[in-house]
């Protein structure tokens, strides 16, 4: 008699034209993401035969030229190891850092954790500044050193934060049965607590592994020898060079003929230093909305 009813929902003439105008502005923002990388990467594949002049997202004739004169040049291979060291250190510190400190601080029955809490968040706002920080580093003697790089952001305080409010939105009765069974406060946390929340652990994983792949002002300011320098200082000394094929050791038009020129190689170079990061995140990517989710909004 009454029918079943219908899952359907009627959209107004207002909702429908919103989700045209919406789909054509995701549209439009997806391309001005892709197409400078589309550009850079043809460019950087393209071979002696391709005009600059025309724009080709896939080259009629593919080169890997351009990618074997960067890699021929003698700090590339030292600035890469350099990369990856820091990001495994500078990962692992951070994410055992941050949880140690996110831990107490979730916690309602520390004595004046909203006035710690407050001190934490100051220092998101508010820094000592370049100078000083120059400074610090150098009476420390930590200039020309990995460590020079990792310790000033051990604790990255948003990353804290977001771990902190993870945590105080987990059910206090299994800390306590946990207490009830024996446990200590660091057995609770690396043993049970983690394994609830590694979909946030995930998500600053992610932050830090691309913020130490990026950075590269501080490995410029704090460490002068080349050896020592990582990979994004390195592309950044070669991409800044008004005289490319001086830095690439004269091989610039010479051994690989008019094939490499200096716009080609620095799309390679740009190519060199993106394409390992974006490999990574397809592995984080499902764990990165939950967790951000999880642990946004909870004083």
């Amino acid at each position: 008699m009454f029918g079943k009813p219908s899952n359907k929902i009627k959209k107004t003439v207002s909702g429908t034209i919103f989700d045209v105008f919406n789909v054509i502005f995701m549209v439009l923002l997806c391309f001005t993401t892709l197409y400078p990388f589309m550009y850079l990467l043809s460019m950087s594949l393209s071979s002696a035969n391709i005009s600059l002049t025309k724009i080709y997202f896939i080259p009629p004739e593919i080169s890997l030229v351009n990618f074997k004169t960067i890699l021929g040049y003698e700090y590339i291979t030292t600035g890469a190891l350099n990369s990856v060291v820091r990001v495994l250190l500078g990962t692992s510190i951070e994410l055992v850092m941050s949880l140690l400190f996110a831990y107490p601080l979730s916690k309602k029955y520390l004595p004046h954790r909203n006035i710690f809490t407050g001190f934490v968040v100051f220092t998101m706002f508010f820094s000592g500044g370049l100078i000083p920080s120059y400074i610090l580093i150098n009476d420390l003697n930590l200039m020309g050193s990995m460590w020079s790089l990792i310790l000033p952001t051990m604790i990255p305080t948003f990353s804290m934060l977001i771990i902190r409010n993870n945590l105080m939105q987990l059910p206090e009765s299994i800390e306590e049965s946990a207490k009830l069974d024996g446990a200590g406060e660091l057995t609770i946390l690396f043993k049970i607590l983690i394994h609830m929340i590694k979909p946030i652990l995930a998500t600053v994983a992610l932050w830090s592994i691309v913020g130490h792949w990026n950075s590269w002002f501080d490995s410029v300011l704090y460490i002068s020898d080349p050896k020592k320098q990582v990979l994004q200082a390195v592309i950044r000394n070669i991409l800044n060079s008004g005289d490319v094929q001086s830095q690439l050791g004269g091989s610039v038009g010479g051994v690989f003929g008019a094939a490499v020129t200096p716009e080609k190689l620095k799309a390679a170079a740009i190519m060199i230093t993106t394409i390992p990061i974006i490999a990574v995140y397809p592995f984080l990517q499902k764990y990165f909305v939950k967790g951000i989710m999880i642990g946004s909004l909870k004083g």
